[in-house]
């Protein structure tokens, strides 16, 4: 009898040796097998893992334990996305080579994640510096170039002028360089680029498509590729250093209001503008100025409006007379539309908020229903509502979609305007000055221009002989790896030297896994098997750019003949974070959890007390945030695998909250899920003693007490295997605490009982309850499959069939009325003849009492709704 504790971390290392000796999780091909692919976002090899990365591999983990087992060919692989900046950054503070300290934390993340019993297929583990991955990227874009879908082009890029390199908006912090803290430059750089546009109304339609991804995630895609359908027009210049018959093309979604307009603005990189700064250095100073801070959206919605008065006019198109002051104006997009606007205050912020910092004009042109011109004022917050036209000549009275419609009519027939469909999606620049990356494959020839790389060259590997510590693009620097012969004509020539950005390497990197050894980027039969992906599962802060680019490249790759499909998910699925409380000492330095200890309050209650472990010092706690290693609030699951085991945690991170919401990691829910675990185990031992033997024939007939306890065994998993399904991972384990409960009930009352049949209801219930907690808690499972007698793995095991019949109740609870008025209810069997229950009805107290002696003039009865009994 095995009444010992069981010793989680001592067997959950049996039964993983177990897997990986019998390559349990190997992946094949099978045409005769229905395929499901779950794949979780893959890691960037940072170093370590903390338990917040661990749930988003145990939620797939589960629906692939669970669809294996019911019948389909799992694809479940692991990579790594292994490029990138942090890399050469820790090269440069830890004098080590970038592909050292990758390998490294590779090896070490690994075998984390081994330690956490995921059912990988770790036959197919890539790694996206591998240049038997890279090569096959470069491959990829040589298509993409040769099907036009990749150019190079003069592109305006944040440069830092001390580290040498181009930085992303993001990496502008007050105009200043994230990492040197230089004054960021604007430069135009030779940049390469992937024609994303080409596809953008087949990405928008699409969207529409994909049923089974979170409506907050098309939303954000649908807002990021930002259709818009507008006018573009046209309005003449003059003034000083206007040429004859200049205009200015404006593109704007709201003609309407053109009659509110005060002012035009541009961008301080349009054309007119650095034309007019030639000859006018406070201009030119000016646009210097709007250089030096971010160009994102964000940026420059959090920037104060600022702006230069050319002196120029533009005519309005329809006032006669009215001239409109044209500005140069730091909050203007040169990428969106053409990089010129009219300003309409009344009802757009930003223009609003442009307005009353240079004193112009605010006329509300759109009225909300119920107020009148004359009285209507706006505030602090321009009016972006719905309502009539007015103060607008001939559109007095318009709605706003017909006064779009007359204005665009106008301008179209007079030749100054026409209707354009515009977008706010770019074109994706790739280009990236450092050495971390793919190398773009291209050679620049002084005679036959930019040169692809023949094919048979590939791959273009990084030299690991390079300076990391040198300003600048390393690869610049090399000696030698730049100078190559051009394939065309044999002259002297200089490699690219740009990389490719690491959004790349992860938009195809799920095609890979379909055949990662292949000579070809895929292998079509293996990709038309396997793709798209059934459930893919990762954070809610890759919706845009990460899942556009994958959408974009796999319809690259349809067109370059490397795959049939469009779209690469099937099923998308966003979960939340763990996060985990912060902890300060006296000095304000942050503290990791292990480093802290709680104390007792004396029995008295009121506020939590902590202090550090090593000096006793009292400890701030802070509020819980996401686990990161700047706040030091994160746990590692190699100690708390060792203490508890992987199946603790994998529990707590699914029961305590919805998946798609964050679950706050604690030490008392920690705790409770070990609990949970110890009471199966003893569940489980006492079906092993007192059910029935493994094999054991199934009864004829069953008492009700065996009746009773499987039709719960069947309704959990019923229960289990459609959450399991939805995703309800916390539901479904909710399911299992209540089935659990009602299982120890039994176990209770068949100790005094005499009943075969029930012993065999014991020892079904037993294997069903293992069945299912086993996909969350797979170790646990196998050795709880073992204790009840069995030589075969679970994991190799069909998930278990439910049987319907016990989904149904025999009896029914039926309302009882007399005279239309509820008297009373009936508990009889669902089966019941109708004179049954009618006779039933009449003998229960509250009709006797309704009655009263009364004669019975009719009974009607709605089988298993209602009885009225009418007197």
């Amino acid at each position: 009898m095995a009444v010992e504790r069981y010793n989680a971390p001592e067997r959950e290392q049996h039964w993983r040796n177990v897997w990986n000796d019998a390559d349990i999780y190997r992946t094949r091909e099978d045409p005769d097998r229905p395929k499901y692919y779950v794949l979780e976002m893959f890691p960037y090899p940072s170093g370590r893992i903390h338990v917040g990365h661990v749930r988003n591999y145990v939620m797939g983990d589960v629906v692939a334990r669970y669809k294996r087992a019911n019948g389909f060919n799992v694809l479940h692989p692991m990579g790594w996305d292994a490029f990138g900046m942090p890399a050469e950054n820790a090269a440069i503070e830890r004098g080590v080579h970038p592909k050292q300290w990758t390998y490294e934390n590779i090896a070490a993340m690994r075998a984390q994640l081994q330690g956490v019993g995921l059912s990988l297929d770790w036959s197919r583990e890539l790694a996206t510096c591998d240049p038997e991955y890279y090569q096959q990227q470069q491959k990829l874009f040589l298509d993409f170039y040769a099907e036009g879908l990749v150019y190079r082009k003069q592109s305006k890029v944040n440069w830092d002028p001390v580290d040498h390199t181009v930085l992303a908006n993001e990496q502008v912090i007050d105009g200043r360089g994230w990492r040197s803290g230089a004054l960021v430059e604007q430069r135009e750089l030779s940049q390469w680029f992937f024609k994303i546009t080409e596809y953008a109304d087949d990405l928008l339609a699409a969207l529409g498509t994909l049923e089974r991804w979170p409506d907050k995630v098309r939303l954000m895609q649908r807002n990021w590729i930002g259709r818009s359908e507008g006018l573009l027009m046209r309005f003449a210049l003059a003034g000083k250093g206007v040429r004859k018959g200049e205009k200015l093309e404006v593109f704007t979604t709201r003609p309407d209001t053109i009659f509110g307009a005060s002012f035009c603005a541009i961008s301080p990189d349009h054309p007119l503008a650095k034309r007019l700064a030639g000859k006018n250095k406070a201009l030119a100073a000016f646009i210097e100025e709007c250089q030096r801070h971010g160009t994102s959206e964000e940026a420059l919605e959090r920037a104060e409006k600022q702006g230069f008065d050319t002196g120029l006019t533009a005519a309005h198109p329809f006032a006669d007379g009215v001239k409109l002051p044209v500005f140069v104006a730091n909050f203007i997009l040169m990428e969106y539309g053409t990089g010129a606007i009219f300003g309409c205050p009344a009802h757009d912020q930003r223009d609003l908020e442009f307005a009353r910092k240079y004193d112009l004009t605010i006329t509300p042109v759109v009225i909300p229903e119920g107020q009148e011109p004359l009285s209507f004022d706006v505030g602090d917050e321009a009016y972006t509502g719905p309502g009539r036209i007015a103060n607008s000549g001939f559109l007095d009275g318009l709605s706003v979609e017909d006064a779009k419609r007359e204005v665009a009519d106008r301008l179209e027939r007079a030749g100054d305007g026409e209707r354009k469909v515009n977008y706010r999606l770019r074109d994706w620049g790739i280009s990236r000055q450092r050495y971390w990356g793919c190398p773009i494959p291209m050679i620049h020839c002084a005679e036959c221009g930019v040169v692809p790389v023949p094919k048979a060259d590939l791959p273009v590997e990084l030299p690991d002989d390079v300076s990391i510590d040198a300003r600048g693009n390393p690869l610049d620097h090399h000696p030698t790896w730049k100078h190559v012969k051009c394939p065309k004509c044999g002259a002297g020539a200089r490699r690219e030297t740009d990389t490719m950005d690491t959004f790349v390497d992860s938009s195809w990197y799920f095609a890979r896994f379909c055949s990662p050894h292949s000579d070809d980027p895929v292998d079509r039969q293996a990709a038309d098997y396997w793709l798209p992906v059934d459930q893919y599962i990762g954070g809610v802060e890759h919706a845009i750019l990460h899942l556009l680019y994958s959408r974009f490249f796999i319809r690259g790759m349809r067109d370059t003949g490397h795959l049939s499909l469009a779209e690469p998910f099937a099923g998308l699925f966003t979960q939340g974070m763990v996060i985990h409380e912060t902890y300060r000492d006296a000095a304000g330095n942050w503290i990791n959890p292990s480093e802290v200890r709680f104390v007792d309050n004396g029995g008295g209650g009121g506020d939590r007390r902590a202090v550090t472990i090593e000096t006793g010092e009292p400890v701030q706690i802070g509020s819980a945030e996401k686990m990161s290693k700047s706040k030091k609030n994160t746990v590692g699951p190699d100690s708390f695998i060792a203490h508890y085991g992987a199946d603790t945690a994998r529990w707590f991170m699914l029961s305590d909250s919805p998946p798609e919401r964050d679950v706050l990691w604690t030490d008392e829910g920690v705790q409770g899920a070990w609990r949970l675990i110890q009471r199966l185990w003893r569940l489980v031992d006492e079906v092993a003693e007192q059910g029935a033997r493994p094999g054991a024939p199934r009864p004829e007939t069953f008492s009700a007490p065996a009746e009773e306890l499987r039709r719960a065994a069947h309704r959990a998993l019923d229960a289990v295997s459609r959450n399991i399904e939805g995703l309800r991972f916390n539901t479904a384990i909710a399911q299992l605490y209540e089935f659990a409960n009602k299982f120890a009930a039994a176990l209770q009352s068949q100790k005094t009982a005499k009943d075969v049949s029930l012993d065999w209801a014991v020892r079904e219930s037993g294997e069903l309850l293992v069945q299912m907690f086993a996909p969350v808690m797979p170790h646990l499972g196998e050795e709880c499959w073992a204790r009840l007698g069995y030589n075969s793995l679970l994991a190799k095991h069909p998930w278990p069939g439910v049987e319907k019949a016990l989904l149904v109740d025999d009896t029914v609870t039926i309302a009882v009325q007399v005279n239309g008025k509820r008297r009373d209810e009936l508990t009889i069997a669902r089966d019941a003849a109708q004179a049954d229950v009618e006779a039933a009805a009449l003998l229960l107290d509250g009709v006797k009492r309704a009655i009263e002696g009364r004669a019975i003039k009719k009974i009607i009865v709605v089988p298993q709704r209602i009885v009225n009994v009418v007197a």
